[in-house]
């Protein structure tokens, strides 16, 4: 059973060669706001069933962040179906959700929040939240003051407790010190292994490979493989040594 299946999706976006940014300039310059129509995603189709894991991989703006946040629900296609079953967490940017003059403490209900828990919901996970974070030291500061490291602490410990049935993270688990990042891929093993369904943007190709259970190459805004990881994997280094060597 398909727990995410993308259909014929298509985004493009507006890019501004030269835009007012004030209201005086948009209205006396209105010949400058000049834009094209950039195509991001190309007719992008696959599906992932329940349980399976997917790495998203592909060079800097080829178009797999804009995917996630298509499969997430923060942008929308222009064209095509995105449908998952079931409540979804996601890892999308550092902090994305959080506010700077809230405490750790109030942010995790914020957050919760957003992915769907109500209060009683979130007061009998809190201490979990708290404690896999190792953050109890500065849960009541303002977020702020809070490292990158402490950021993605808090949003992952967040993510992986709202009981989530499909898991969507991008590249965030590169951030944050060695220990952690090794306590993180242990809790999605967990997970993946409860049966959550689980897609990662990254460029660490070895997480990918040793990991995921399939992978999609994105490149210029389209499919060029999807497969089995290795296979996936050893196409695209091959792509990009040949890029390489004519550079």
């Amino acid at each position: 059973m398909a727990a995410i299946k993308v259909e014929n999706v298509q985004k493009s976006f507006r890019v501004f060669y030269d835009k007012g940014r004030s209201m005086k300039e948009v209205v006396l310059f209105r010949n400058r706001r000049r834009y094209e129509n950039r195509s991001v995603l190309k007719d992008i189709n696959f599906s992932v069933d329940k349980g399976e894991a997917i790495g998203i991989i592909g060079e800097n703006g080829c178009g797999k962040s804009t995917l996630l946040k298509l499969m997430t629900r923060i942008i929308y296609p222009d064209k095509g179906r995105i449908t998952i079953e079931g409540r979804v967490s996601s890892l999308i940017e550092l902090g994305a959700g959080f506010h700077p003059d809230m405490s750790g403490r109030e942010n995790i209900y914020t957050n919760a929040a957003i992915f769907g828990l109500g209060k009683k919901e979130i007061d009998s996970r809190l201490e979990g939240i708290i404690a896999f974070s190792e953050l109890e030291e500065f849960i009541d500061n303002p977020i702020r003051t809070y490292s990158s490291g402490m950021y993605m602490r808090l949003a992952f410990s967040v993510a992986i407790n709202v009981n989530a049935d499909v898991l969507l993270i991008d590249e965030i688990l590169s951030v944050g010190d060695a220990n952690f990042q090794e306590k993180c891929h242990a809790k999605l093993d967990e997970l993946k292994k409860r049966g959550v369904t689980i897609a990662i943007v990254s460029h660490d190709l070895g997480t990918i490979r040793n990991f995921c259970d399939k992978a999609i190459w994105i490149n210029n805004g389209v499919v060029e493989k999807y497969g089995l990881p290795g296979t996936v994997i050893d196409q695209y280094l091959e792509f990009m040594s040949g890029k390489r060597r004519v550079q």
